[in-house]
């Protein structure tokens, strides 16, 4: 498996900063021709590194509400729940789970009604406590470093070097940091096929 190059990083930068980038214009600021931009770029989504392309609404134009940070304190055990929930709000932009185990929410809502939000989205019953905070100005800029750029092993979460394999397993890639971890994962896979037949 070819590692990820300074080039992909380049290409996942331009793409983060405008995700309608034509493979032209990429390919005139890596040195590439469009074509092989248009396959690097391909690359990367089925390795799963670019998961999709979306847009990014500045709400702020839209005036649709006050924006704000929700942090909810969640029993143990909860956090996926909660989360999950969260995550299907339509007043939500960003979600974020702490090591605490606390969940962040950054939503835009209808002034003096967060608590309704907090009963009506996620529940009272499934958290401790909820603090909210008014947030003057925000900006989403992701991060696209070099030392991010090394696939997990999905059997054993190692990093994938340019020693791992790369197969497909019910329809999907998936990156294995060495040919056990990739016999491992898909026996197992293999398994559970047969077991549900």
């Amino acid at each position: 498996m070819r590692d990820l190059d300074d080039t992909d990083a380049r290409i996942l930068r331009l793409l983060a900063e405008d995700g309608r980038r034509s493979y032209s214009e990429i390919g005139e600021a890596v040195d590439l021709s469009p074509p092989a931009v248009s396959d690097r770029v391909s690359r990367l989504r089925e390795s799963g590194v670019i998961r999709r392309f979306t847009i990014d609404v500045d709400r702020s134009t839209l005036r649709d509400g006050t924006p704000v940070l929700v942090r909810l304190s969640v029993p143990p055990g909860g956090v996926d729940a909660v989360a999950d929930r969260v995550r299907e709000s339509d007043a939500v932009e960003h979600v974020f789970v702490t090591a605490d185990g606390d969940v962040i929410a950054f939503l835009r809502v209808a002034d003096d009604s967060v608590r309704e939000w907090v009963e009506t989205a996620v529940g009272v019953d499934a958290i401790d406590d909820y603090s909210v905070e008014l947030v003057h100005d925000a900006d989403w800029t992701p991060s696209v470093a070099a030392t991010d750029f090394a696939l997990t092993c999905d059997e054993c979460g190692n990093n994938v070097t340019d020693e791992g394999v790369a197969t497909r397993v019910g329809g999907s890639l998936h990156h294995f940091c060495c040919p056990t971890c990739e016999a491992r994962y898909t026996d197992r896979y293999e398994r559970l096929e047969e077991d549900a037949d």
